[in-house]
């Protein structure tokens, strides 16, 4: 199972990050020194993704405009000597092929997910939610694509989340695998669950590797949670069809769709910066003292 190509969803209104994203998409605001949907590309490449699908809406045609080249641009900071910014600018339209398609209407996850069909064709494939950085030794992608390949299998990403978060997300249903700590078989799972409803505390949270049979799946699936084609309920149906595991990845997950998460992933990925690290470490620290 070698997974080439990659689906990053990106349709979403952006309504927890108002007024912000009136205007400019969720996924284009910065994060530091670069838009936040750059570190998920960055994460799909390192993961040894080849071509990557956008889904966007009309709204959102400046990440089409920012992943292109720039020559006027370009040619202005050789000229005047800055030649780092130049190629930073440069490099971003080189990362990987991307491509673009629109969902016509906001019908879920789901549904996004089922407009990459033509794209991906009958090859495995990764999805990376287009609300959620990950900060990891190892690309969380990746450590996905190894479960994948070792077992033959689809793979979630997953992590414990508290009592009180579980209704936020889809509860998982798994059991241990042999000679495994962090990688176990999934039997079932649901969306938003209640406390009574869950099945466990492990969550999905924003990673997949999946088989070109969930667009079949996709394509049947009725509405559920919300009126809206949930993912979830495709992959429901399709973890009894087929094999499907679950990664307890190793590293930090950023919900960088509403401010608190948006400006945890700003501050944490600052401080490992070269440059501006050990100034905002610094400044935090005198901050700190004053309150």
């Amino acid at each position: 199972m070698k997974v080439r190509k990659a689906v990053i969803p990106a349709a979403g209104l952006g309504t927890r990050m108002l007024p912000a994203t009136k205007t400019i998409p969720k996924e284009m605001l910065p994060m530091v020194d670069k838009p936040v949907i750059q570190y998920i590309i960055e994460e799909a490449v390192a993961s040894g993704i080849e071509d990557i699908l956008v889904v966007t809406n009309r709204a959102k045609s400046a990440m089409d405009d920012y992943f292109d080249y720039h020559p006027e641009l370009e040619e202005r900071l050789l000229k005047n000597g800055k030649f780092k910014e130049a190629e930073a600018v440069r490099m971003s339209a080189d990362l990987a092929n991307i491509f673009y398609v629109r969902q016509k209407e906001t019908k879920g996850l789901g549904h996004a997910i089922w407009r990459a069909k033509r794209f991906v064709g009958d090859e495995p494939f990764a999805v990376l939610l287009g609300d959620d950085i990950m900060m990891a030794n190892k690309p969380v992608t990746k450590q996905l694509v190894d479960a994948a390949e070792k077992y033959g299998a689809c793979a979630v990403g997953t992590q414990l989340v508290a009592d009180e978060a579980i209704s936020r997300y889809s509860s998982l249903k798994i059991q241990p695998l042999p000679h495994e700590d962090r990688i176990f078989r999934v039997s079932d799972m649901n969306e938003k669950p209640t406390p009574e409803e869950k099945f466990s505390n492990y969550a999905i949270l924003g990673r997949y590797v999946l088989t070109s049979g969930i667009f079949d799946i996709l394509e049947h699936t009725p509405p559920g949670y919300g009126g809206e084609i949930q993912l979830t309920d495709g992959l429901r149906t399709l973890c009894k069809q087929s094999p499907m595991v679950a990664v307890d990845f190793e590293g930090r997950r950023y919900d960088t769709g509403n401010l608190k998460g948006f400006l945890e992933a700003t501050i944490d990925f600052a401080l490992t910066d070269g440059e501006i690290g050990p100034w905002l470490r610094d400044f935090i620290i005198d901050k700190a003292k004053g309150l």
